[in-house]
């Protein structure tokens, strides 16, 4: 995964309008320790400790979402019960939108209670109804999906066979989706997937595959087959299988399948994954992403989530955490400028100074390094503006840069002095400089300070610049005429 993708696909969640439609639950944790047996039974008794309650089934799809930053409305329907407005209430508290939650009389609000002990998992109670939304609610959701579905980015279905998404309300979301281009993502569930016709991508984990299919996946061929089999039945476009340990395989009829290997870690529990899954791969995709790539991301997240016990959520600095062990080398210092503005405001916030200087820096040299070096030792991180390939050719000329902005960024990213690098297009840094607010603004020995470009912003909330000398007769103009001189007239 590329982390600086990642960064700015976190800065943009804000901006995204996710919708959720599914089936609603509680999910209820009792944590405590078993280290008795009953006299009554041959059975454990539990000394309960603490009670959690979470959001669980399309609510933890919505709670993984808003922990990402999207904006989250959920349609659904639930009880007019004790647990039904304990779920609109815990909804609220997340600052996700409720008013497509309908409260249907007689309807039970399903609650999973589950009883864990040393980390284990006891025992599991079922509260629910399963049975298909009266033909008064069914027609009052299709209503509002008819009216509303068309404002939203990407629609998320979210499916648990507890009787919210009949046909009739997945034909509905499918159809207006399809007539305003926006993305639909189905987690599916049961063994005739022929209802999620429309769908952009389905996520079946490897047994519901099996079950739909028909097909035992066994091997690398049993999965093909597997896939090929439920994209002909649903006619789909695309198929994402999570495999558990194996990964997962994102299938599609425009390419080649693309198989993504797990990440290691160990597993406490898989409860939720599957939401967690969704709600990246809706997350990435309307954010721009490929398919692919948000697959990929999910299954980043994934790996996250199987590590924590119960339905959790996922947050984006645990994600980008995780993506930056992949890449422990420049990649991790290069940063994207909205992203590295939030992170230099976190760390000026714990009384870092941040250091702050710009240049070409085609051709590194002895003289660049030293001045570096110095630049770094007068505060607590070095920040380098770096310009572009387009910004040096305006500034040096058409035969300029000699070595790409890619390649210049990550040269300088792996010295131990510099702490972040951020590219930037404009022929001077000074919007740059105004977004990341640095106190200290370095330049070389041959600018006077009133010819430092933001100068008179950095003074403005107390900051200062500094001077620092290049070494003499180190120069990227001196090592190409050295370069030329040498061997222009060398017939070799």
């Amino acid at each position: 995964m590329d982390r600086k993708a990642v960064e700015s696909l976190f800065q943009r969640a804000a901006r995204l309008n996710c919708l959720v439609v599914g089936d609603l639950m509680l999910d209820e944790y009792l944590w405590g320790k078993a280290e008795r047996i009953s006299p009554e039974a041959p059975v454990q008794v539990v000394d309960v400790l603490r009670e959690d309650l979470r959001l669980g089934g399309a609510g933890n799809v919505a709670n993984n979402l808003r922990a990402l930053g999207c904006q989250v409305t959920v349609a659904s329907v639930i009880g007019e019960d004790e647990n039904g407005w304990a779920l609109l209430k815990a909804f609220t508290r997340h600052g996700v939108d409720t008013v497509s939650i309908l409260q249907e009389p007689g309807r039970r609000t399903g609650r999973k209670t589950r009883v864990v002990a040393a980390n284990q998992q006891i025992v599991r109670i079922d509260r629910e109804s399963r049975e298909p939304l009266s033909q008064q609610f069914e027609k009052r959701l299709i209503d509002w999906l008819q009216q509303q579905c068309s404002s939203f980015d990407v629609v998320l279905v979210s499916d648990y066979l507890k009787g919210v998404l009949t046909p009739s309300v997945l034909a509905a979301i499918t159809d207006v989706a399809a007539q305003h281009s926006i993305p639909v993502l189905v987690d599916p569930k049961g063994a005739d997937y022929r209802k999620y016709r429309g769908a952009t991508v389905l996520t079946p984990n490897r047994k519901e595959a099996e079950a739909a299919s028909g097909v035992p996946i066994r091997d690398a061929e049993s999965l093909t087959q597997a896939a090929e089999a439920l994209m002909e039945q649903v006619e789909l476009e695309n198929l994402l299988i999570t495999r558990s340990e194996e990964g997962m395989s994102l299938f599609s009829r425009s390419g080649e399948a693309v198989h993504i290997p797990t990440v290691a870690r160990e597993v406490y529990d898989v409860t939720g994954a599957g939401d967690t899954v969704l709600a990246l791969l809706a997350c990435g995709v309307a954010g721009g992403m490929s398919l692919a790539d948000a697959a990929r991301l999910a299954n980043i997240a994934a790996g996250i989530a199987v590590a924590k016990l119960g339905t959790s959520i996922v947050t984006p600095d645990e994600i980008i955490a995780a993506v930056a062990q992949e890449h422990r080398d420049s990649d991790s210092k290069i940063k994207h400028r909205d992203v590295l503005a939030a992170l230099l405001e976190r760390e000026k916030g714990k009384g870092r100074q941040v250091v702050f200087t710009n240049g070409c820096f085609d051709l590194l040299h002895a003289g660049h390094v030293k001045y570096l070096q110095a630049a770094r030792r007068l505060g607590d991180l070095l920040v380098m503006g770096l310009n572009s390939d387009a910004s040096v050719r305006r500034l040096k000329g058409p035969k300029r840069p000699l070595i790409g902005e890619e390649e210049r960024a990550h040269i300088l990213a792996a010295l131990d002095c510099i702490d972040y690098v951020c590219l930037f297009d404009e022929d001077t840094p000074l919007e740059l400089i105004t977004a990341l607010k640095p106190q200290i603004l370095v330049k070389g020995g041959d600018y006077t300070p009133e010819g430092v470009v933001g100068k008179e912003l950095v003074e403005s909330y107390g900051g200062r610049v500094e001077l620092i000398p290049f070494v003499d007769g180190k120069s990227t103009t001196n090592i190409i005429e050295k370069v030329l001189e040498r061997y222009s007239n060398d017939p070799d």
